[in-house]
């Protein structure tokens, strides 16, 4: 799942990109110094921009101009088309002139917001679009897609998650659009999301209000977690550490026996190589879940069920 800044470290460690999802934008368009995103049918294009030369590329959705400093993106999705799923359009069709998290989370957000105008309206649309894909997905995904590949995909992972919560309140750590903690709270869950980004942890609370679901976004460093002891029934992190330094696992993972007072779930993807543009910076396998079981030195489970989990439980 994408979200709204520098995935490097979800941990708030080296994360530099700071996009606004609720900032000002013109109708149609959205824009920063360094991307501009257009609505071929919302917007006035900039012709200087465009028509400087050829694009650089013309796909299904996009077509790609490249003036100056700035990339210039068009596209013509519709509010239907709104959901997480944009980020495989963007990973598939853009693949090689989008090298950066960076600028795949500007192009993310400015294809949401230059679809809508209202930027409450533009995300709740975006939200409601996703969590009903992964709440009933529309086709199965390809066998053997991982699951960052389509909502689809990552459907059954949820559903995973939710098998193995213990108790009624669950802290999730590096939530980014915070699908889970809304999830969880139809599901009648106490439900405390965290990530590093204020942007989007602005975002899931504005939209929480919007739906009226009673998730508490909190920006937080999931190294230093802001919960007492053993104050929380989960913690969990799905789809959190490959965005992590090694380094730093042990410590996020600490940090989340600390908290949890019963149970402690990890999911994570299995790649070959870690995917940059998801920013993703390295690779898990069984071998490597059972070795983080060894150490918390606490009763684990290591399973494969559309990536890896390990489950810890904690008392």
């Amino acid at each position: 799942m994408t979200g709204l800044a520098d995935p490097v470290s979800s941990a708030g460690s080296t994360g530099t990109v700071r996009i606004d999802p609720l900032a000002a934008a013109h109708p149609g368009r959205w824009e920063d110094p360094h991307v501009v995103v257009c609505h071929i049918d919302r917007a006035a294009v900039p012709v200087r921009l465009a028509a400087a030369r050829p694009p650089e590329r013309v796909t299904e959705h996009f077509e790609v101009h490249r003036p100056g400093d700035r990339l210039l993106v068009l596209h013509r999705l519709r509010p239907d088309e709104l959901d997480d799923d944009i980020a495989g359009l963007i990973a598939g069709e853009l693949s090689g002139l989008v090298t950066s998290a960076g600028d795949f989370e500007r192009i993310f957000t400015g294809i949401v917001r230059s679809t809508i105008s209202d930027p409450i309206t533009a995300w709740s649309t975006f939200y409601a679009n996703s969590l009903a894909v992964l709440r009933d997905p529309r086709a199965p995904a390809d066998p053997g897609a991982p699951p960052e590949s389509s909502l689809a995909a990552f459907a059954p992972v949820h559903e995973r998650a939710l098998a193995e919560l213990r108790g009624r309140t669950v802290l999730d750590v590096g939530t980014c659009f915070g699908f889970l903690p809304l999830r969880l709270a139809q599901e009648g869950f106490e439900v405390i999301a965290t990530d590093h980004t204020p942007g989007t942890m602005a975002l899931l609370g504005a939209v929480a209000a919007r739906r009226g679901e009673a998730v508490r976004p909190v920006v937080a460093d999931a190294r230093a977690l802001p919960a007492a002891a053993r104050s929380v029934d989960t913690v969990t992190a799905v789809h959190l550490l490959e965005h992590l330094p090694a380094t730093e696992t042990a410590v996020v993972l600490d940090e989340m026996l600390r908290v949890a007072r019963r149970r402690v779930v990890v999911a994570v993807p299995y790649e070959d190589v870690p995917e940059p543009v998801y920013g993703h910076v390295r690779t898990f396998d069984h071998a490597a879940l059972h070795a983080l079981g060894e150490r918390t030195g606490r009763p684990y489970t290591v399973a494969d069920d559309h990536g890896g989990w390990l489950v810890v439980d904690v008392g």
